[in-house]
């Protein structure tokens, strides 16, 4: 793998875009004049890129950020009701068992990689679900988080009922979607729904991409399997995968010892 290539290596779209440096892919969300609010034709980038990714030999982790003052403040309800065929279209599931917005946030979760999410600005509805579909998340303190499908009369549909399951109890989920209530990105460290608070999130997250990109991939790629697929699984069924897992890498360190 080159050491960097251009944005036209991995095609994205023209309000996402995507470059590879070393191994990491930089992803940014390049809708600044309306704070990257999601269009339509936006979801499907975020879902297209993401698959692309997967097919990257040399991938070792993803970097998601927003372009201009803000990381995403959630759907352009505008854009949407200007094309109702579209949305309808976008709601069908696919075999995968997820819609369009669904699957532009949970393709980033298929990824066999760490995706890592800097966020500032607003943080807003789908943006907050891009956001807890990354692996790890840095906020800037003053960024403006809120679940606000609610107070637009919709619920959290891309994915975030699940994501927030994972990462709060059930009674700060609910009361942050039912009340739509702004908290800053300090408070969304204070909930756990950021792990690093600081005022240079996307350098640190490039710091942080950098760091796991000088480990094995294929242990954290097994890794990110076991937290994804076993973390609410019984202990028979953890302790059989991570049997499986360790046996698999064992063998491939073996072989290459042997070479």
């Amino acid at each position: 793998m080159s050491a960097s290539r251009t944005p036209s290596d991995i095609p994205s779209g023209s309000r996402i875009t995507c470059t590879l440096s070393d191994g990491i892919a930089d992803v940014r969300l390049d809708r600044p004049d309306k704070l990257n609010a999601l269009s339509l034709d936006m979801l499907g980038e975020l879902k297209t890129t993401a698959r692309r990714l997967g097919r990257e030999p040399g991938l070792r982790a993803v970097v998601v950020s927003g372009n201009g003052r803000s990381f995403c403040a959630g759907l352009d309800l505008g854009s949407a009701a200007r094309s109702p065929a579209a949305v309808a279209r976008a709601f069908v599931p696919t075999p995968r068992g997820t819609n369009l917005f669904q699957e532009a946030c949970w393709a980033w979760r298929r990824l066999p990689v760490p995706v890592i999410a800097a966020v500032h600005g607003h943080v807003f509805g789908a943006g907050v679900q891009i956001a807890l579909a990354a692996d790890l998340r840095l906020t800037t303190p003053d960024a403006r988080w809120s679940v606000k499908e609610v107070e637009r009369g919709l619920v959290p549909d891309m994915s975030g009922i699940r994501s927030l399951a994972q990462l709060v109890g059930i009674e700060t989920a609910k009361r942050l979607t039912f009340t739509a209530e702004e908290f800053t990105g300090s408070d969304a460290g204070r909930l756990g729904l950021a792990g690093t608070v600081t005022e240079t999130p996307l350098d640190e997250a490039f710091e942080l991409a950098r760091r796991i990109a000088e480990r094995r991939p294929e242990a954290v790629a097994a890794a990110k399997r076991l937290f994804d697929r076993r973390w609410s699984s019984g202990d028979r069924r953890t302790f059989a995968a991570e049997r499986w897992e360790q046996l698999r890498l064992l063998r491939g360190a073996m072989r290459a010892l042997k070479t």
